[in-house]
């Protein structure tokens, strides 16, 4: 089978791709937000000064940064975004302050009429943009000042302890005195003022502010821009369109059925005598299971936090470990033993393809085992000091908290880990380049099998790119690669291949089919992969062609996901093809509930927030962690756990497991993630999205909605499915413990009864 057409549509799609990624990055830098050398009144007084609002960058950083509310719509869930209740309260200062003035009552009791007149004014005078470039001076009115200096008031007194503001604390899931220095407390507001100046004021010479007229706030004019219908429009076209044209493909090229009669008879793998250094990646899986169990108490825990802000069921635990640092360290670890479960599972397949064994590949493979822990341990310490306002600007972003979720490890732990990736890349490579030689036929997937493994390693470096004061923008922008490109891209890809890897080598797919697959499966995902990064830049201080481009790519990210149910039935037709292999049920389980995932985590619920006219009234709102659960544990996870499963059963003695324990712990997973997401988050999700088109952003995420009966009830509701869910990762780890100690292996092994045909034979050679 010729594979050129293939490999030049992939070199295509990464080189095309990445030019028009590259060329709107310089486009972002260029008309990001400009953070002012100074910010001064009408009257000549000095307010902020640039350094403060970067120095206040960082004081946001340290106090977890997105890990506690959200800028931009960027972060957390139970504290406001801080971006737009700024805007909205200084907008009511200047409405109360005028309608005070003239009527002698607040802005609430006047009549429509007179609103409206004081809210165009408003409009006129706060979405000027009065910044001049030449000399990088800002310019506000005195008011406009006294507005500041109230909305500043009230920070300090949220932010560190005012007693008339523990309440909001509570609601918030703040510790008292999360910022203790006052000094650093004013510079925390400049960088607030500065994040809210972005959302309100327009772009010179055009009539859309910075972050395209985002938060929703009719008080000051932020509504949909008509660029955000259009595309909207455009993006849903694009995926009708795509979604047709690949199932005309997938028709006019459907596979043939499985042929019974080529399937080995027994299990290949049986035969797979485990090398040294596959062997050595067995206290990997170790590691993996204890992380889940650790990741999964730090979620229960941050998920209470919602109904008691500061305690645990009436223990203070916000004084010893704050809402900031649980959630910090619930999403590092699920990086963490996803990335370690697949990093894992390459070591063990390189040598099982090549069968090789290179020349102290087990020492290596034991030093990046020490070093996975050195970081793990040192990132979480690091973070807690941080938070727990112990270090200085630069110790925090060197060791601590970088403030940026996903990527929240201090800059000394990110390139310690980009070491670990590059040595774990030479581990690889070194282990399969033997099978280049003496496998000419699967030479095509070997290189894609090494070329995703290298992406694995170089795109963590876009982690990097940004600096301890670099403007948020451009920050973000560098983010977005490492969650979206790395984690969901790139990691995606390797996952496609060995999953080939393993079919192939257990005689379920021929190798040029599953080369020809693998080959245009990862062209279609890329294809709309990686400019669709740029769904996720809609709102943070980037030019419209940046939207224009991520709603049409990222709408075709999804069509390769509206097929995924052929993926699913095939899976589910290869746990039942022969009798040996059921004995990989349970991984084979697991691959099938990643395409269910994929399909409803990444498909729908990825696409219900995706068109720029549902993501601006969403962003930021808990329609967000509907999609990153369902997707980030239901399609990675499970595919981590399958992943596991697959080398612990090559790794256990070749008897059968126990279905009883693991079964339970598959199905307890995944109901109780269908029941955590139905009956909790994505209604919590829904009537914030009604209250943020009726009212705004900044009341969907307020005390005053969050905090109701209704939405109390739907929290406590999680329960259900959090209790479940949980029971079934302890049935996981009880079942993994098992295998060690016996209690989930059978007496019996796992080899398959010879065939009627074969036995006479058999005993004839006997």
């Amino acid at each position: 089978m010729k594979y050129r057409n293939l490999w030049l549509g992939f070199i295509a799609v990464i080189v095309g791709s990445f030019a028009v990624l590259g060329y709107y990055g310089i486009e972002i830098y260029r008309e990001a937000p400009p953070i002012p050398d100074k910010v001064v009144t009408t009257s000549g007084k000095v307010l902020f000064s640039g350094d403060d609002i970067k120095d206040g960058q960082n004081v946001w950083q340290s106090t977890g940064g997105q890990q506690l509310g959200s800028i931009w719509g960027h972060g957390a869930y139970i504290a406001p975004d801080w971006s737009a209740d700024w805007l909205h309260k200084e907008a009511m200062y200047f409405l109360d302050y005028w309608a005070q003035q003239e009527k002698g009552v607040l802005y609430d009791d006047l009549d429509e009429e007179t609103q409206a007149m004081l809210e165009a004014r408003l409009q006129k005078q706060i979405r000027a943009n009065t910044y001049d470039p030449e000399t990088g001076v800002l310019t506000i009115s005195d008011l406009r000042a006294e507005a500041i200096a109230e909305v500043s008031k009230h920070y300090t007194g949220l932010f560190m302890n005012d007693p008339a503001l523990a309440k909001h604390r509570d609601a918030y899931a703040m510790k008292d005195n999360t910022v203790e220095d006052p000094v650093r407390m004013e510079k925390l507001n400049s960088f607030f003022f500065w994040t809210s100046w972005a959302c309100v004021t327009e772009r010179p010479g055009k009539k859309i502010t910075y972050t395209n007229n985002w938060p929703a706030e009719k008080l000051v004019a932020n509504e949909p821009s008509s660029d955000l219908i259009i595309w909207t429009g455009f993006s849903v076209i694009i995926l009708i369109a795509g979604v047709g044209m690949l199932a005309y493909y997938y028709a006019s090229n459907r596979e043939e059925e499985i042929d019974h009669s080529k399937l080995p008879k027994q299990d290949p793998l049986l035969g797979l005598t485990a090398t040294p250094s596959m062997k050595a990646t067995l206290k990997y899986f170790w590691i993996v299971t204890a992380l889940i169990l650790v990741q999964v108490t730090l979620g229960v825990v941050s998920a209470h936090y919602g109904v008691e802000g500061q305690a645990l069921y009436g223990f203070p635990l916000a004084e010893y470990l704050p809402y900031s640092i649980t959630r910090t360290w619930h999403v590092q670890l699920a990086i963490f033993w996803i990335a370690t479960s697949w990093l894992a599972t390459g070591l063990y397949i390189a040598p099982a393809v090549s069968g090789h064994e290179p020349k102290f590949q087990k020492l290596g493979v034991n030093f990046l085992f020490v070093c996975l822990l050195i970081i793990v341990a040192g990132s979480l310490a690091g973070q807690w000091y941080g938070i727990m306002q112990k270090l200085g600007y630069t110790e925090n972003f060197w060791f601590g908290h970088q403030g940026y979720e996903y990527v929240d490890l201090g800059r000394f732990w990110q390139i310690f880990l980009l070491v670990g990736l590059f040595l774990w890349l030479g581990l690889m490579v070194r282990a399969i380049l033997p099978a280049f030689k003496k496998d000419v036929d699967g030479r095509h997937l070997l290189g894609m099998f090494l070329i995703s493994s290298a992406a694995i390693a170089i795109f963590y470096a876009s982690g990097l790119m940004w600096g301890q004061h670099t403007n948020l923008a451009i920050a973000e922008y560098w983010r977005w690669w490492v969650v979206h490109l790395w984690v969901e891209g790139f990691f995606e890809v390797f996952a496609t291949v060995v999953i080939a890897f393993l079919f192939v080598r257990m005689g379920l797919l021929d190798t040029k089919m599953a080369t020809a697959t693998v080959l245009f499966s990862t062209i279609i995902f890329l294809f709309g992969g990686i400019i669709g990064t740029f769904h996720h830049l809609y709102f943070s201080g980037t030019p419209t062609a940046v939207m224009a481009l991520g709603a049409t790519f990222s709408a075709l990210e999804v069509v390769p996901l509206v097929l995924i149910g052929f993926e699913a039935y095939h899976n589910l037709q290869i746990s039942k093809l022969t009798q040996w292999i059921k004995a990989y049920k349970w991984p084979i389980y697991s691959f099938v509930a990643v395409a269910f995932w994929n399909l409803v985590g990444a498909g729908v619920f990825g696409f219900v927030i995706n068109p720029p006219i549902a993501l601006y009234y969403m962003q930021g709102l808990n329609t967000t962690p509907v999609h990153a659960h369902t997707a980030l544990f239901g399609v990675y996870g499970m595919l981590g756990i399958g992943l596991m499963l697959f080398v612990l059963k090559g790794l256990s003695a070749r008897r059968r497991w126990k279905d009883g324990v693991i079964s339970f712990a598959f199905w307890s997973i995944n109901i109780g993630l269908i029941l955590m997401v139905l009956i909790s988050v994505l209604p919590i999700g829904l009537m914030q999205t009604w209250a943020s088109v009726e009212y705004g952003l900044w009341y969907a995420r307020s005390m005053e909605f969050m905090q109701t009966d209704t939405m109390n009830i739907l929290r406590w509701l999680r329960v259900v499915g959090d209790t479940i869910f949980a029971g079934g990762v302890l049935a996981l780890a009880w079942f993994i413990i098992g295998l060690k100690t016996g209690w989930s292996l059978e007496e019996d092994e796992d080899v398959a009864p010879l065939i009627e045909e074969e036995a006479p034979a058999k005993q004839a050679r006997s």
